[in-house]
């Protein structure tokens, strides 16, 4: 196979901006990973593009895919719409990057967009219900707070983790948030207003989710052959992996991990040829708190039993051994579906090139971070590895 890096990466600033249109933030990201490319990149390069959206796609808009493409100048290019619920942005990098590396693509492009402000309440939680099975959660009178909420309680009740704990997730990842220009929420939360704050799902309140977001991202990838006809910070992919799992949280083994995760992230360690020792930082789904709680495990980075106490002692802070979700993650950068894949990607890019903007966010010296992007509660998940060039 082909090595694949990322040459560029762009991203919007997150958050609700009903008067911008699709093809504004799509374009504000292409313009954003173009000018990353430092020796200069013209758009009509790109051969493949995969663009991942979950409500503003086929749904609403015909020929979405090439849309997007006409508003970033790409026009020519192949483009196909990825929809894998809230893994959308990571299947659709997988999909760039195995493009590339099948040999038969030189330059590809991976992007993500989402415009959650322009749906009324009913229809967001329509189609995020949608993301779960239909059939047997949705129609039952479940929700994702719902479903996540009893995942928590299980996990509490398996592992010993407590509230404190899995709130300290969103105290951790909304402080990171402040710093971080292109971030939703950037205001500091105590831990003690988030456990006061009103219930959403027990044992969640409003502080453990993650908000409504709007905006894009995009990351170009290329053959590493050809790298430094482009840029002289290139990023290689080392490692890539994809699993599933049964939709429907009761069908599953257990309730307390998701194998999906599990298994994406054994074949990204194995392409990469490291174990978990091996990442010096990641970006992790935390559409709810127990999102990320459950990725320490999910990802080897301690026992199950153990993830608790590494939001207690530090472990994941940005100044802890392994810094988790220094973006701010979901619950503080934002969730815009289709496009945070892509945002982690953007993330541990300009980590990974020492450019992340933002008064001490900046990581020191990093070799390299990982994505973990989850398509509902643990159906499908996407983990990418990725390795700063020497």
């Amino acid at each position: 196979m082909t090595d694949v890096v990322v040459i560029g990466v762009g991203q919007t600033a997150y958050g609700m901006v009903p008067h911008r249109t699709l093809k504004d933030l799509f374009a504000d990201a292409a313009v954003d990973a173009c000018a990353g490319v430092d020796k200069g990149f013209d758009p009509r390069l790109v051969e493949e593009a995969y663009i991942g959206t979950l409500s503003t796609g086929g749904s609403q808009l015909g020929n979405f895919a090439p849309l997007m493409l006409e508003a970033a100048g790409m026009i020519g290019a192949s483009a196909v719409h990825v929809e894998n619920a809230c893994a959308s942005g990571g299947f659709a990098f997988r999909n760039a990057v195995l493009a590339v590396a099948s040999g038969r693509v030189r330059v590809a492009v991976a992007a993500g967009i989402e415009k959650m402000s322009d749906l009324p309440r009913e229809r967001n939680r329509l189609w995020l219900g949608v993301s779960g099975d239909v059939e047997w959660e949705r129609l039952a009178g479940t929700n994702f707070p719902g479903i996540y909420g009893m995942i928590a309680r299980r996990h509490m009740h398996e592992h010993g983790t407590t509230k404190a704990q899995i709130t300290g997730v969103a105290v951790k990842n909304r402080f990171n948030a402040i710093a971080n220009p292109k971030a939703q929420f950037r205001k500091a939360l105590e831990l003690e207003d988030a456990l006061k704050a009103p219930i959403l799902a027990d044992p969640f309140t409003l502080s453990d989710a993650c908000g409504i977001t709007d905006g894009a991202a995009m990351a170009i990838v290329c053959r590493a052959d050809m790298a430094h006809s482009f840029t002289d910070r290139p990023v290689k992919v080392a490692g890539s992996g994809a699993g599933t799992d049964y939709v429907a949280v009761h069908d599953r083994d257990s309730a307390t991990r998701l194998d999906a995760a599990r298994r994406a992230a054994r074949d990204a360690y194995a392409m990469a040829g490291i174990g978990p020792d091996g990442i010096d930082f990641a970006e992790v789904h935390d559409c709810f708190t127990i999102g990320e709680i459950l990725a320490y495990g999910d990802l080897g980075f301690c026992e199950p039993h153990e993830a608790g106490r590494l939001i207690e002692d530090g472990t994941t802070r940005r100044d802890g051994k392994r810094p988790v979700n220094n973006s701010g993650g979901l619950i503080g950068k934002g969730h815009p579906i289709g496009a945070t894949g892509i945002g982690q990607i953007y993330e541990i890019v300009h980590q990974l090139r020492g450019t992340a903007e933002g008064p001490g966010r900046q990581l020191a010296n990093p070799r390299r971070g990982l994505a973990h992007n989850v398509g509902g509660s643990g159906g499908s998940v996407a983990v990418h590895i990725l390795e700063a060039c020497a």
